[in-house]
């Protein structure tokens, strides 16, 4: 079993052609919404990649709650541990212009609810794969990998987004998982020695007794796991939107981890899937099935 602890969402996108400076009004061209949330999208993520997920977390009384857990229910997300709150329905308000820069408020609401007793419904166990990010209060962060190591689970945290305040968390998790500009800031907050960022990371692997993995977008990803150095290629594609990539890495990941597969072949996994994300639009639509992952690697 997987069980994602994380944020639901639901994204409200407006293209403009260009963002508007402040006091000033803008028309939008189009306008869309989709599920999101870091959580919810690494959630789905692990579920399309074969795994059997359940999703801890919270979501409002309100309109956008059923659409912001649609496509978890198609893909057949447990959503038992998903609390109705009296704060609304988390959202992300996304502006993107004509060039394609973007300005993003997120909202938390019922995300900043989930609080360390709705942990109660996760039921850890021995062998399960635990998945966490930033995206909810850090207690609840820090009693889950706690309870996950009590229980026997294998835990993975995704450092995003930075939080220094969050660095000591790093330590608690069997897996983390990083961008390459997280893991900088992260590194500079747990002063790890070294003059680059490989040498960082051998630090925090020799330090903690933890594997770290830094993905580097089109670049695929390193990690460091006991004393060795792993790199992994992403795949060649021409990218269409970014949004999600890095979840979709996260999502599958933990569902090669689950199946007991080694980190270096779940890694190409996760890294292939992250790159078949960046050639569709929206973060939780663009994430691909098993099937088109393992067509891609050619297995």
């Amino acid at each position: 079993m997987i069980t994602v602890v994380g944020s639901i969402n639901l994204d409200l996108i407006a293209n403009v052609e260009r963002l508007p400076a402040p006091g000033e009004t803008v028309p939008g061209s189009t306008f869309r919404t989709a599920p999101g949330g870091k959580g919810a999208n690494q959630a789905l993520a692990a579920a399309r990649a074969g795994g059997k997920v359940r999703m801890v977390g919270a979501v409002g009384k309100d309109a956008f709650a059923a659409e912001a857990l649609a496509l978890l229910a198609t893909g057949k997300v447990d959503l038992d541990g998903v609390r109705e709150a009296a704060a609304a329905t988390g959202v992300a308000l996304i502006f993107v212009d004509g060039k394609g820069e973007n300005v993003i408020v997120v909202v938390a609401g019922a995300n900043g609810t989930v609080l360390p007793g709705d942990l109660a419904k996760a039921d850890f166990r021995q062998g399960d794969v635990v998945l966490l990010q930033h995206e909810v209060p850090l207690e609840t962060v820090e009693t889950a990998l706690a309870s996950a190591r009590a229980a026997g689970a294998r835990s993975i945290l995704n450092t995003a987004p930075f939080r220094p305040e969050a660095a000591y968390l790093l330590a608690m998790a069997d897996h983390v998982v990083a961008n390459e500009t997280e893991f900088d800031l992260y590194a500079d907050a747990l002063g790890l020695a070294g003059g680059g960022r490989e040498e960082r990371m051998r630090a925090f692997a020799v330090q903690t007794g933890r594997t770290i993995v830094v993905t580097l977008g089109g670049d695929g990803v390193i990690a460091v796991e006991g004393g060795r150095l792993l790199r992994v290629p992403a795949l060649k594609v021409t990218p269409v939107d970014t949004v999600g990539a890095g979840d979709t890495f996260c999502g599958y990941l933990a569902a090669g981890l689950s199946e007991g597969l080694p980190l270096e072949p779940s890694l190409a996994r996760a890294a292939a899937a992250g790159s078949l994300a960046c050639t569709r639009n929206g973060a939780q639509p663009s994430i691909p099935l098993r099937a088109e992952v393992e067509a891609a690697l050619g297995t």
